[in-house]
This record gives C-alpha cells, sequence and structure tokens, in this order.
C-alpha cells in the first residue's frame, strides 16, 4: 500500500522561505511523476510545480522564480523550496505521486497547511 506523507508547513512572515518535503513509500517503483498541489480556501486545488523521473520541472506561472522542486528518486521523496513567499501563497498543500503501470495511478498526501502572514 503506497503512502504520501508531507511535512514542512507552517506559519511565516511575508517575504520568508519554507521548504515542504514528501516522502513516498510502499512501492518497488520510482514514481513517474512527482508533484506539489495547493488549494486555498473557496479556491480549487491547482498544480503548484511537477518533476518527472528524468528531471523535467513545471511550474505555475504564479510561483515560477521564487519556488524550486526537487526529487529524489532512490528515496521516492520530492521537495519543494519555497522562497519570497506573499500571502496569495497560502494554501493546504498536498503532495501527488504518479506511476504508470499500464494504467495511471495517483497517490496523495493528508496535505500540509502554508500560512504567510504578518
Amino acid at each position: 500500500q503506497v503512502q504520501v506523507v508531507e511535512s514542512g508547513g507552517g506559519l511565516v512572515q511575508p517575504g520568508g522561505s519554507l521548504r515542504l518535503s514528501c516522502a513516498a513509500s510502499g512501492t518497488f517503483f520510482s514514481f513517474n511523476v512527482m508533484a506539489w498541489y495547493r488549494q486555498a480556501p473557496g479556491k480549487q486545488r491547482e498544480l503548484v510545480a511537477d518533476m518527472t523521473r528524468g528531471g523535467s520541472t513545471n511550474y505555475a506561472d504564479s510561483v515560477k522564480g521564487r519556488f524550486t522542486i526537487s526529487r529524489d528518486n532512490a528515496k521516492n521523496t520530492v521537495y519543494l523550496q519555497m522562497n519570497s513567499l506573499k500571502a496569495e501563497d497560502t494554501a493546504v498543500y498536498y503532495c501527488n505521486a504518479v506511476l504508470f503501470r499500464a494504467i495511471r495511478y495517483d497517490y496523495w498526501g493528508q496535505g500540509t497547511q502554508v500560512t504567510v502572514s504578518s
């Protein structure tokens, strides 16, 4: 059974930094894609950044230049370094791990709260 666990959220002042971590366990396979999504109150869940096993990355326009995604394939872990945080970055951040084995399997973490406020 695959488990996805995030950590690293919290309260930070505008302009500050946070680093989120996500560990996926329960499989021998390296996930094809690992990603971070977020959902703010009253809004739909949106993609923040993703990274393929080969190292290709994709970022939402709103976080380009401020957030950096990285991963350790051997450990099935993914990180999100968030710098120059803004109030509008406040949301619950979810880790997503995707495995392609004939069909697509999506695994989600429980989410971690990030609050940017003075």
